[in-house]
């Protein structure tokens, strides 16, 4: 009985340790983790291609953004430069002939305007002003005596222009004779050391007798002749006014006016010293120089004596009040041929 008794116990014991190890195997199962939700595929791909483009274009975005820095500081350059080339064109204006004339026309005008407003306010003023001119009465004095003078019977004698030198005609055909004899190389100084043709004489009576020492007469072909021509001329006069006159030639170039020195000199045995402003001979370019000597000659009561070369061809009109004055006319040819040395 015992024995039995003592067997459900130790089934019971048995029972329980089985009970326990049971309990104890399923509290050291681990749990399985909860399972998690993996994301598609197809959202995936997308977002690893954008960073693929994003990385592959970006060098490109910066080489075109260092090209347009580039462009732009070269357009800032440029524009620079054009405000210096603005800025320096406006100041050539300004010193230029041009850009000055365009301000002084611009004042002209404003000037001008100016002017016209003042005069009409001028004359606004002048019509708005009462004139009254008083009246002036004038007596008669008793003492005043009314004198009646009586025209002059004696009229004025006005002398032709030929009767110039008429009262010396006989010293100057003395003269003229002795210039057709043979030359004295010896002769005094300012005394005709050549003589003359007969075509010369004749052009001198004209000029003396007939136009009274003022005109002109023919060239005799080249102006070594009419050195001569013009030596007879001054050494006449000479004889009639002495020191009292003086001789202007006026000839427009320098080579001109050298032969003109050199062949009065020999024709008269003249030096160098006798050429000047205070000698007997003055040489003159311009027919300016030559009309204020013969100007302040006359004031000094002194007599200018004007020769004019044949290459003048213009002969200026202040020139032809003077009392003497000879203009040689040269010829076509010799013109040219003056025309062509030059």
């Amino acid at each position: 009985m015992e024995s039995e008794e003592n067997l459900p116990s130790s089934k019971q014991n048995s029972e329980q340790i089985i009970s326990v190890e049971n309990t104890s195997s399923l509290k050291k199962t681990p749990e399985k983790p909860p399972h998690k939700q993996t994301e598609p595929a197809s959202l995936v791909k997308p977002v690893n291609d954008q960073k693929i483009s994003t990385e592959q274009t970006q060098p490109f975005i910066n080489l075109a953004l260092k090209d347009l820095q580039l462009s732009r500081k070269k357009l800032e350059n440029e524009l620079e430069e054009l405000s210096k080339k603005k800025l320096l064109i406006e100041n050539e204006l300004k010193s230029s002939f041009s850009g000055q004339s365009d301000s002084i026309a611009r004042k002209v005008k404003g000037f001008q305007e100016y002017l016209t407003g003042a005069l009409q306010d001028l004359a606004q003023a002048a019509e708005q002003l009462e004139l009254v001119v008083p009246p002036v009465i004038v007596k008669p004095s008793p003492l005043d005596e009314n004198e009646k003078i009586a025209p002059s019977k004696e009229q004025e004698v006005i002398h032709a222009v030929s009767d110039t030198f008429k009262p010396d005609e006989d010293l100057i055909r003395q003269c003229l004779s002795q210039f057709l004899e043979q030359p004295d190389f010896y002769a005094e100084p300012w005394k005709l050391r050549r003589s003359l043709e007969t075509d010369d004489i004749e052009m001198l009576e004209d000029w003396f007798f007939s136009m009274g020492g003022r005109g002109a007469q023919p060239s005799r072909g080249n102006r070594s002749k009419n050195a001569l021509v013009a030596a007879g001329i001054i050494t006449i006069l000479g004889e009639l006014y002495g020191e009292q006159f003086q001789t202007l030639v006026l000839a427009s170039q320098p080579e001109r006016l050298g032969e003109w020195r050199r062949c009065l000199q020999d024709a008269l045995g003249l030096n160098r010293e006798d050429f000047g402003p205070n000698s007997g001979i003055v040489l003159f370019e311009r027919s300016e120089g030559l009309i204020e000597r013969a100007d302040r000659l006359e004031e000094r009561g002194e007599l200018p004596l004007i020769l004019i070369d044949a290459a003048e061809i213009n002969v200026e009109i202040p020139i032809l009040q003077f009392p003497m004055w000879l203009a040689f006319a040269g010829s076509p040819n010799e013109i040219f041929e003056e025309d062509e040395l030059i």
